[in-house]
């Protein structure tokens, strides 16, 4: 099969060093210095974004700030601002709406899209450059990358970052592939990359011109064939895959005395988690709880309704009950909550002892209000201490 011929229109735009890069577009004093943002600003904190300056210095995302610090004494470090992030987020997507109308945000930093303008992709991707700028901060830069595919856009996007521009077309897509070493492809780490070369396959000239039948004998499944396509530029991308559940988590700074303590912080996860599922349009019939201790041991429980479950009460009863039925009382280190088991919201199971289209209806007066005011401007009583406890945090994954 021979690579796509199609012209290249996919575009993935990735902003460079995300939270860091916003922080010092949002105060001027930061710019040309060392900066990262983490999850804590203390020594153990996770470093979630380093500036393009950090970088140099060879700090990285998921460090601690401590090993941050070792390789660069003043560091500046900060901690996360989501509000901020967020604005951002969706000044790009306005920006992008007049390149395409179909923009697919990635991850809060991330954005895939296909131009539905008649003009030259690269002409595009540097407008776009221009115009972010110019509209959104002076500071921003943004790796832009043009395939034919999905893949290929995001591969592109990351061959000459801060502030790349590449294209991957039938031209030019052998001589980049030279300059690829297996796991520099998006999907295809250690294990991967061993179980290709135990058929010989060495690099990624080697991964292309593979017949399919020795992909289809690597990977033992359907995702051979895919990486046949994928790699000559076809679309195998473009699917969207089912969700199974909703959740969140949080890390502790300091074990609480006993697990009565940890229903405050319950219930802001399962508040966020309930907010997320309704705004995706869900409802679940399933609710899992684990627990990470100081000792590193885990302890998990889930459990399956009979009720089809969307209000927050609902989830948090049935969360505090699997809690209560933890059999190890020691120091917390992580509390994780999700729902399972989705239904679609448009299905409503009415029940004899309680109202549940009233309930129905106040649920989603709150999530109007919250979403309009700012979250949890209308929340539980027991949240009213966890502002410090659990800090809003930004998902690197889907942005809903």
């Amino acid at each position: 099969m021979e690579f796509n011929p199609e012209p290249a229109k996919v575009m993935h735009l990735d902003l460079n060093s995300c939270f860091a890069a916003i922080e010092q577009q949002a105060n001027p004093l930061l710019r040309g210095k060392p900066v990262v943002v983490a999850a804590y600003t203390t020594s153990s904190g996770c470093i979630l974004a380093a500036s393009v300056e950090a970088k140099r210095f060879g700090i990285k995302t998921g460090m601690r700030v401590k090993d941050g610090k070792a390789l660069y004494p003043n560091l500046v470090v900060l901690p996360p601002d989501p509000a901020k992030y967020r604005q951002i987020h969706l000044k790009f997507r306005a920006l992008l709406a007049d390149y395409s109308d179909k923009v697919i945000p990635k991850s809060i930093d991330e954005f895939m899209f296909k131009l539905s303008v008649a003009a030259s992709p690269q002409l595009v991707a540097k407008e776009i450059k221009k115009r972010i700028r110019a509209e959104i901060g002076e500071w921003l830069t943004v790796s832009i990358g043009i395939a034919p595919n999905r893949f290929l856009a995001k591969l592109a996007s990351s061959l000459h970052k801060p502030d790349g521009l590449d294209e991957i077309n039938k031209d030019n897509f052998l001589k980049i592939y030279s300059n690829l070493k297996l796991t520099d492809l998006n999907g295809i780490k250690f294990a991967n990359a061993a179980r290709l070369n135990c058929l010989g396959i060495k690099t990624v000239l080697d991964f292309c011109h593979a017949p399919l039948w020795k992909l289809k004998a690597a990977f033992q499944s359907i995702c051979g064939y895919y990486w046949y396509l994928r790699l000559r530029g076809w679309e195998v991308d473009d699917f969207v895959l089912k969700r199974s559940s909703y959740g969140n988590s949080f890390a502790l700074p300091k074990p609480p005395a006993t697990f009565s303590e940890l229903s405050p912080i319950l219930t802001k996860l399962v508040e966020k988690m309930s907010f997320r599922l309704r705004k995706a349009g869900f409802k679940a019939q399933g609710v899992h709880l684990g627990i990470v201790f100081r000792d590193w041991t885990f302890w998990h429980k889930g459990v399956k309704t009979k009720r089809i479950l969307f209000d927050s009460r609902d989830f948090f009863k049935e969360a505090y009950r699997l809690l209560s039925q933890c059999p190890l009382k020691k120091p917390v280190r992580e509390l994780h909550v999700s729902c399972f088991n989705l239904i679609k919201n448009h299905f409503l199971q009415l029940e004899i002892f309680e109202n549940v289209v009233k309930k129905e209806n106040l649920t989603r007066a709150v999530d109007e209000i919250n979403s309009r005011w700012g979250n949890f401007v209308l929340s539980p009583a027991r949240m009213a201490k966890t502002k410090e406890l659990v800090i809003d945090r930004i998902a690197f994954g889907s942005p809903v």
